[in-house]
């Protein structure tokens, strides 16, 4: 697992420097309308996340957990919450680092695993922002278990990740020849699931290692924990992506609440 999480750590610190779609810096012209209480956020490719899954954002304690990139945490700082971008990669966290200075905003930037989150201590956090990254995760229901400990009670988990289905089909040979074929079962690892060459292949680019979870895990993952899924919806992406874009969502996003048993 170390080694699994150095090499995921390398492989977004490349991509971050190259700058991905997901590793470029919002300007100081959003944060700035952020402050006057003009703001969005993702938490899949394209759909903006309803401001009423946030509540009152003033003075909450919020936690973006694998979120880094100078994207969510700066403008969620600006819209009034105190936030912590928890990440692995050092180079996606140098760049939330670099909004907070440049537009002065107080943002606590920690390193680290999304499944352990003993930075921290229980009930710490309001708010929870997980956008698509447990697909570079082995495991994800220590993420949940993680997330639900370090919530205060009535604090919400919004998270975002991609639906299992995607992981059935390659899609570097559907984009090459036009056609969606099942190639893999699922569950879909890159470690276990491709053939050498190909697994090879990924590592020469520099490519994160990726892994298809169930809605089992992701969402009853959630309510194992002991979240309430209080809300939902689902996204697309491009069809530049990948062809599948054409027939189904490929993401799905979940609005999750800590709730005592007394409340609940």
């Amino acid at each position: 697992m170390d080694e699994l999480l150095s090499y995921q750590r390398e492989a977004w610190n490349r991509q971050s420097k190259a700058g991905s779609p997901w590793c470029t810096p919002v300007t100081s012209k959003q944060i700035a309308a952020a402050r006057n209480g003009d703001w969005s956020v993702i938490l899949t490719p394209n759909k903006k996340v309803p401001q009423r899954w946030f509540g009152d954002l003033s003075g909450k304690d919020l936690l973006c957990l694998a979120s880094g990139g100078g994207q969510q945490a700066p403008i969620l700082a600006a819209a009034g919450a105190k936030v912590t971008s928890f990440d692995n990669s050092d180079e996606q966290l140098a760049k939330d680092t670099l909004v907070a200075k440049r537009d002065g905003l107080a943002i606590r930037a920690v390193q680290g695993d999304m499944a352990d989150l003993s930075a921290f201590a229980d009930e710490s956090f309001d708010l929870i922002f997980h956008p698509v990254s447990n697909v570079f995760a082995p495991d994800i229901r220590p993420v949940w278990k993680e997330c639900y400990r370090v919530l205060r009670n009535g604090g919400r988990l919004l998270a975002g990740f991609m639906n299992p289905h995607f992981f059935l089909f390659d899609h570097e040979d559907a984009e090459r020849d036009g056609k969606l074929e099942v190639k893999y079962s699922l569950p879909f690892s890159d470690l276990e699931s491709l053939p050498e060459k190909k697994l090879q292949q990924i590592r020469a680019k520099g490519y994160a290692c990726e892994f298809s979870h169930s809605l089992e895990s992701q969402i009853g993952g959630q309510t194992d924990a002991g979240f309430l899924v209080a809300d939902l919806y689902e996204d697309k992406w491009n069809d530049e992506a990948t062809p599948l874009n054409k027939y189904a969502p490929l993401y799905i996003a979940t609005l999750a609440r800590k709730l005592s048993e007394s409340s609940s």
